[in-house]
C-alpha cells in the first residue's frame, strides 16, 4: 500500500471513531499543502471514467471537488458550475490552481448542504466522495445529493463497488448496489448502471450510474 493511502486511512479510522467525518479531510489537504504526498487521489487531471454532457445554458454542481480537475472539465462543457469540498484547504488550492476559472468554488459539507441548493441544478457530478464517508453515513449523503437535482436534472455517480457479501474494508469504503438504490428511493429514476473494472493496475471495480429527477 502506498504511503499516502496509509496516512489517509489512519486519519479516516480516527475520524470514524470520534464521529468527525470531515475534519480528517481538512487535515489531509493541509498536509498536502505543506509538501507531503498524502492524497492518493490527487491525479491532477479529470477522472478518466467521466461521461460528457452538454451544458450550454445549464447549471452544474460538483460534489467533493478536491483539487478541481473534474469541476473545470464540467465547466468546459458549458455548464455554469459550482463546486464544493468539505476541506477549505482544498477549495483554496482550486482557486490557486485555476486563478482565471469560471467555477464557483466553495466550502460545504455533503451532510449539511445549503438549503438554497435544493433542487437547484441541472447536472450533479459525484465522483469518489461517498466512498470516503463511513458506510453508516452513505444513505444520508446519498439522499442529500439526490435532493440537489432540478426536475429533469441528471446525476452522474462514479464510485468503487462491492458485493454485499464482501467486507466493507477500509477507506475508501466501496458502495453496494443496494446502497445506490437509495437514489431511486429518494425520488430519482435510474437511467443507466455499469459494473466494471477500470484500467488501473491492479484494476478496481467501479459502479457508474446516471439518474434523473422525473418532471
Amino acid at each position: 500500500m502506498s504511503e499516502n493511502r496509509t496516512r489517509a486511512r489512519e486519519l479516516a479510522k480516527q475520524a470514524r471513531l470520534s464521529g468527525d467525518h470531515a475534519g480528517w479531510l481538512e487535515q489531509l489537504y493541509r498536509e498536502q499543502a505543506q509538501g507531503l504526498d498524502v492524497i492518493s487521489w490527487a491525479d491532477m487531471r479529470p477522472n478518466p471514467n467521466l461521461l460528457e454532457f452538454a451544458g450550454a445554458g445549464k447549471t452544474a454542481l460538483v460534489v467533493g471537488c478536491g483539487f478541481g480537475d473534474d469541476a473545470e472539465k464540467v465547466a468546459s462543457w458549458g455548464f455554469q458550475t459550482t463546486a464544493f469540498d468539505v476541506a477549505p484547504s482544498a477549495v483554496r488550492a482550486c482557486k490557486v490552481r485555476f486563478c482565471e476559472t469560471t467555477v464557483n468554488y466553495v466550502a460545504a459539507d455533503v451532510l449539511a448542504l445549503p438549503e438554497e441548493w435544493a433542487e437547484n441544478f441541472d447536472f450533479v457530478l459525484e465522483v469518489y466522495t461517498l466512498q470516503v464517508l463511513p458506510p453508516e453515513l452513505h444513505s444520508r449523503a446519498i439522499r442529500g445529493v439526490a435532493g440537489l437535482l432540478k426536475k429533469n436534472g441528471t446525476l452522474l455517480v462514479i464510485a468503487r463497488g462491492r458485493d454485499e457479501r464482501e467486507p466493507e474494508g477500509q477507506m475508501p469504503w466501496p458502495l453496494t448496489r443496494r446502497e445506490l438504490e437509495e437514489f431511486t428511493a429518494a425520488g430519482l429514476r435510474e437511467e443507466s448502471f455499469e459494473d466494471y473494472f477500470d484500467r488501473e493496475s491492479p484494476p478496481v471495480r467501479r459502479f457508474r450510474a446516471t439518474y434523473r429527477r422525473p418532471t
